[in-house]
Order: structure tokens, then C-alpha cells, then sequence
């Protein structure tokens, strides 16, 4: 039997077909060569993907990474911070990057700094969020 995930608005069509597929019935535009499917192989579980507003529990809140790193450059023109940071295990390994921040980030932080924070990957690129000057340049 194979599993597949789907978001919550594309459900509705493929429970459409998902009869014929189960019981075999004639139907066009699929691998079987519309003869439906005639084994327990064929056999398909919907599972619904049911995030966001119209799930039932999770969220869409982006993952977040602790991060560790120096203050390589401020780039108050783009918001961000470039940022010279440690391995972030399972997501990057390390090096040196643009992260956007907020105002206060871009206030409190100078080149040399050394700081952590939570890393983020929006819509719009990679944010370092929560950001703390644990070390300062001298």
C-alpha cells in the first residue's frame, strides 16, 4: 500500500478518483492503462495533510535552528546581518551567510559580535530571529 500526503484544498479531488482506483474500476489517464487497479500493490491510503488554518493541530510555523555565530558585516541597506556561523546540525553545514533581521538586530549589532539567535527560513529567505550579543567586538 503506498501512503500519500496531501494539503487539505487538493483532498476533495483526489477522493474523486480514489473509488475507481480502489475497486477497480475502468478509468483513463492513469499508469493502470485505465483498466483500474487489480491488486492489493494498486491499493492507495490518502492521508490529508492537515496544516494551517484548516488543520486539526499543526501549524505552518517554519522550523527553527539555534545558531551560533560572528557579526561579519551589518547591511542596514538590505535589513541584514552577515553573519560567519557554526555548523547548524541536520540543516547546514557552517559558513557565511545574509540573515535578515529585525530593527532592534540591526540597532544592537555591530561587525565583530559575537551572537546567537534562532534560525528561520521564510517565504523570503533565511532569518536570524531572537538575536543576542553574547560577545561584543572590541
Amino acid at each position: 500500500m503506498k501512503t500519500i500526503r496531501v494539503p487539505i484544498p487538493v483532498l476533495p479531488l483526489i477522493l474523486a478518483f480514489a473509488p475507481s482506483l480502489a475497486l477497480g474500476i475502468p478509468h483513463e489517464g492513469c499508469t493502470c492503462g485505465g483498466k483500474g487497479a487489480k491488486s492489493a500493490d494498486s491499493t492507495i491510503a490518502i492521508m490529508a495533510d492537515a496544516t494551517g488554518p484548516a488543520g486539526t493541530g499543526k501549524t505552518d510555523a517554519p522550523a527553527r535552528h539555534s545558531l551560533k555565530g560572528v557579526v561579519v558585516e551589518v547591511m542596514s541597506d538590505r535589513a541584514a546581518l552577515l553573519v560567519q556561523h557554526e555548523e547548524v546540525p541536520g540543516v547546514m553545514k557552517a559558513m557565511t551567510m545574509m540573515l535578515k533581521v529585525d530593527e532592534a538586530a540591526l540597532a544592537s549589532t555591530k561587525k565583530g559580535d559575537a551572537v546567537t539567535g534562532m534560525l528561520v527560513r521564510k517565504t523570503d529567505g533565511w532569518w536570524l530571529e531572537d538575536v543576542k550579543v553574547v560577545a561584543a567586538a572590541n
